[in-house]
């Protein structure tokens, strides 16, 4: 058996001869990523991956269940100023406990009544609430939970003049990752450091719908059996308990 392993290093020529070995093994993040790439090329002779016969997953319920609807985005650099997020920043930073509310639960954050009436005076508006101010409303929304839900040193670190996800499952920097919709230069005007414009997704897919793809699905961990019905209905899977070699 011939086998190849994925790394993040790997130049396209060697991800491909990794691929065609017998058995291949590498992270979740690497094969989806590299099944998003290849959905990209102009050319088939520039896809690396070849057909999706069969996984093994290792920490299975971390993976299919835990981290399931966790989105891999491809993203390309967008067209929008970033002067909007800097200004809603200052914005927000006016405000008072009252004038908004925060739901940790939802992941949610909105502007009370005396929040609307200090936008409306803030940014000169006579109707907070019409069509045309929605762009506006939507930095507004960001800024708010930068300052109010994204928790520095939890959430994200500020590294060399950067702001650097934190991995929520596993503690690791998320290097090269970006919050969407706007969110991660929402925090960047928040922690003064420089306001990158923002992206627009490519491609995107999530841990659970790029693993339902493969013919054939396994994996292992020490905590499946509490996840049964999920691996049953999601994954059409069937947990079965191994016993110990010793009671």
């Amino acid at each position: 058996l011939t086998v190849g392993c994925i790394t993040h290093e790997l130049k396209p020529e060697e991800r491909k001869a990794a691929y065609n070995s017998d058995v291949t093994y590498g992270t979740n993040n690497e094969f989806g990523f590299d099944y998003l790439r290849d959905n990209m090329v102009v050319y088939k002779e520039e896809m690396v991956q070849r057909e999706l016969n069969f996984a093994v997953v290792d920490e299975v319920d971390s993976i299919l269940i835990d981290e399931a609807r966790t989105p891999l985005i491809i993203s390309g650099i967008g067209e929008k100023s970033t002067d909007m997020y800097k200004v809603a920043d200052a914005f927000v930073r006016t405000l008072k406990k009252d004038d908004f509310e925060v739901d940790e639960k939802s992941h949610s954050v909105s502007l009370t009544d005396s929040g609307v009436e200090k936008a409306e005076k803030f940014f000169n508006l006579e109707n907070y609430a019409d069509a045309a101010n929605m762009e506006l409303q939507h930095h507004i929304i960001q800024a708010l939970k930068a300052h109010n839900l994204m928790k520095r040193d939890i959430d994200y670190v500020i590294k060399d003049g950067e702001v650097i996800i934190v991995d929520e499952f596993t503690g690791r920097l998320m290097f090269g990752r970006r919050y969407s919709d706007g969110l991660h230069q929402a925090i960047e005007a928040k922690e003064n450091v420089k306001v990158e414009r923002e992206s627009k997704t490519l491609a995107t897919i999530t841990f659970q719908n790029y693993f339902r793809m493969y013919n054939k699905l396994s994996g292992m961990t020490g905590t499946a059996l509490t996840e049964e019905e999920e691996f049953r209905t999601i994954y059409s899977l069937d947990v079965i308990v191994i016993p110990t070699n010793k009671p």
